[in-house]
């Protein structure tokens, strides 16, 4: 084929360019590329003369778009007898050998399907957004799936998800749909993924990828993430590095269950099939009926981890996290000062400690509701969401109009998709319960859920929020939390219980968007007994989530380091606690790096103590933009090394702020050598002085002098840490 037989069309949109070149031989099309390209990256799919729409390229871009249609001539790799190992869409019952993205059931109890290039359509979004549509259609049933690519240019992120429809004459059951079906070529594969449990979240493994398929899911239901997050790293040709290597970052949008496939193929690339799980969840779909999936990201650096962190980090801010680019408040709440022992005076008290603490507001924990079966623990009271009159005679609005007396606002705790047998919410609607109606109980936490599939459930847990915002429009925080997983999967409501799982999900996410178009600003954290449900599905819906219950602050510099590749800083709700046996410098400069919060008993805190934390607190609020918005690099891993070091670098690298911990703390443990940094201006000149200091102690760090970005990047700067200066702030600030 020469230059003469290829016509090309480019459409040009702002900062993007998408090229279609149509391959002719005579007047047949041989073949349409369609590149979904970005600042730095391609995904290119091809349809071919059969109409099979394949992945020919994913990596970084190259600057002649036409080169796209020679680089599958450069591999010499064993036959693809099937013609669809790189498919783009997997189908399953024709030809296929392989992993498919999706399998189904006609109308007519046939179980192949074929798919085959319809057309696709380009739309401009704004300068950095686009989104592309590739219609696919059965030849001989009419079955049809068109796959979205939506595209943000400059963050080299890209969202991925599908749409299903039918006209058969009759029902079709969907047993696979997948969002999204990558595929990879590199000579090998490492895996980054992460296990967990309560206390125990974000534990990371690496492995090489071998020959069959490696899957990563849940089944849990409802706080899905509990022992298997939904995110993950894959390293091409070697493992990736926090500055070099090349790593693509994948993550499923979805609260339920989900499934990740990871196959490596006879030819020794990796396909990446990634979804909601179909685990006992075939879907009957009606015809006209659209099943759309939830959206599957990822994004590609081959600048190594790092860099693909900031770009996800920018693009959650910029488009997915609720008021990413927005403020935060700073909270002190009441769970560890009282658990459920607490009554209106004990409140009102605690309440003055914002103000004498220097934070913006108070949250009430749980045990504030239920009175026939009061939430005096955790086995009763959950569904009953009535104050208290023993312990709030007045209810929950006094303490709002004490919050305000004293200059504060006022959050609340609830956990309203829950229910405790022991409650009168279960004795009136025993209907609306998760559970099997002819087995015994089974309690997580001595709770069950509430089926959200029932649009009834749906209006009740929505009216839970609305009731409280209807009684107290002046509330300003809501903590929502979710401690059950699902055992005995059954909806009375639904009439097929294969939908169950996908329909809980949708429902909440029902009741969610509700919320939000009422009450739009109103902050929200989401938790779920610590992170078993962060997700950016989720995170639509709430400006931070809760990484762990577990908040000792040398546990959570591990936990919070591996949150940090997937989600940014101003998400990531970090409170000092009694947990550990750190001092209260070092608990307090471990939660300023993210969203700052406190749950201790104020009154309790020596005079220095109480002194430091006010202080703390200052620093915080003049530095927190840079926290909250800036570039996030790690400097020194905690799991490599006995320090941990972090910096945050604002847009214009004129400020920044370190992180420094010593996190061994065995004899003459310290920081030997100058710690790199990252992210600076060569040319600027920089000074660095020591924050958050503890009353009577000195600086180690000489503030007078200044650096110039070059040598800190080359040579480094050496925070002095050792085992009695075990946890260093640093602010650094450019010298004109």
């Amino acid at each position: 084929m020469n230059k003469s037989d290829q016509i090309t069309g480019y459409i040009r949109h702002g900062a993007l360019t998408f090229a279609v070149s149509l391959f002719t031989v005579g007047n047949i099309k041989a073949q349409t590329i369609i590149p979904i390209e970005t600042a730095h990256n391609a995904l290119v799919l091809q349809a071919d003369v059969k109409k099979d729409v394949n992945t020919v390229f994913f990596g970084k871009k190259l600057s002649n778009k036409q080169e796209y249609a020679q680089v599958a001539g450069q591999y010499k790799q064993t036959e693809d007898y099937t013609g669809q190992l790189n498919s783009a869409y997997t189908p399953s019952g024709s030809r296929n050998l392989v992993e498919p993205a999706i399998s189904v059931t006609h109308a007519d109890g046939n179980n192949s399907l074929d798919l085959k290039y319809v057309d696709h359509t380009v739309i401009a979004i704004d300068d950095n957004v686009s989104l592309i549509k590739i219609r696919l259609k059965d030849p001989v049933y009419n079955f049809e799936v068109t796959l979205f690519y939506k595209s943000f240019y400059r963050q080299d992120v890209i969202e991925q998800w599908t749409e299903i429809k039918h006209s058969e004459k009759g029902t079709v059951v969907l047993h696979k749909y997948a969002s999204a079906n990558l595929h990879l070529k590199s000579p090998r594969f490492w895996l980054n993924q992460y296990h967990g449990d309560w206390a125990k979240e974000m534990q990371p493994e690496q492995s090489e990828i071998t020959h069959g398929i490696k899957t990563l899911d849940s089944k849990l239901g409802t706080r899905a993430n509990l022992f298997q997050p939904s995110v993950f790293m894959i390293s091409l040709d070697k493992p990736a590095e926090e500055n070099e290597g090349s790593v693509l970052y994948g993550a499923m949008e979805w609260s339920g269950n989900f499934k990740i496939d990871l196959e490596l193929d006879y030819q020794d690339n990796l396909r990446i099939i990634a979804g909601m799980n179909n685990y006992a969840s075939p879907y009957s779909l009606k015809a006209g009926e659209v099943f759309t999936t939830p959206a599957f990201l990822y994004t590609f650096s081959d600048q190594g981890k790092g860099d693909a962190s900031r770009k996800l980090q920018d693009w959650a801010r910029n488009y997915k996290i609720l008021d990413g680019k927005g403020s935060r408040l700073t909270l002190l709440n009441n769970w560890e000062a009282t658990y459920f022992d607490f009554n209106e005076q004990k409140l009102a008290d605690l309440l003055k400690d914002t103000k004498k603490l220097g934070v913006d507001f108070f949250l009430l924990d749980d045990g504030w509701f239920g009175n026939k079966y009061p939430r005096n623990d955790d086995h009763a009271g959950l569904g009953d969401w009535q104050e208290n009159k023993k312990k709030l005679p007045n209810g929950i609005g006094s303490l709002v109009k004490e919050a305000d007396n004293v200059g504060t606002r006022f959050g609340i705790w609830i956990e309203p998709e829950m229910v405790n047998p022991k409650s009168e919410l279960y004795e009136k609607h025993p209907d609306w319960v998760v559970k099997q109606p002819n087995r015994p109980e089974y309690y997580f936490r001595n709770q069950l859920e509430l089926d959200l599939s029932n649009p009834k459930v749906q209006d009740f847990v929505f009216g839970v929020v609305d009731g409280l915002f209807t009684k107290n429009p002046k509330l300003a925080y809501i903590k929502w939390d979710c401690n059950a997983v699902i055992y005995n999967a059954y909806s009375a409501h639904l009439k097929n219980q294969s939908h169950f799982y996908i329909d809980y999900v949708r429902g909440l996410y029902s009741v969610l968007q509700r919320i939000r178009a009422k009450y739009p600003t109103v902050p929200m954290m989401l938790c779920s007994g610590g992170g078993g449900r962060v997700d950016y599905a989720a995170l639509q819906y709430f400006t931070e989530f809760w990484p762990s219950d577990n908040t000792d602050p040398l546990e959570r510099i591990f936990m919070q380091w591996e949150y940090s590749y997937f989600y940014p800083a101003i998400s990531s709700a970090n409170h000092v606690t009694d947990w550990g046996k750190q001092p209260i410098k070092f608990r307090v400069d471990v939660a300023m790096m993210g969203k700052l919060g406190f749950d201790i008993v104020v009154s309790k805190l020596p005079e220095k103590e109480l002194q430091f934390c006010q202080e703390a607190i200052k620093n915080y609020n003049d530095v927190k933009q840079t926290i909250w918005q800036g570039e996030q690099y790690r400097l020194a891993n905690p799991r490599t090394g006995s320090i941990a070091s972090m910096l945050y670098v604002n847009a214009q690298k004129t400020e920044g702020l370190i992180f420094n911990y010593l996190v061994n703390n065995r004899y003459g443990e310290n920081s030997k050598y100058p710690i790199k940094l990252n992210g600076l201006d060569a040319t600027k000149k920089y000074r660095i002085k020591e924050i958050n200091l503890y009353p009577g102690t000195k600086s180690s760090i000489d503030a007078t002098k200044t650096y110039t970005g070059d040598f800190l990047m080359k040579v480094g700067f050496n925070p002095i840490l050792n085992t009695t200066r075990t946890s260093v702030v640093l602010r650094l600030e450019e010298m004109k």
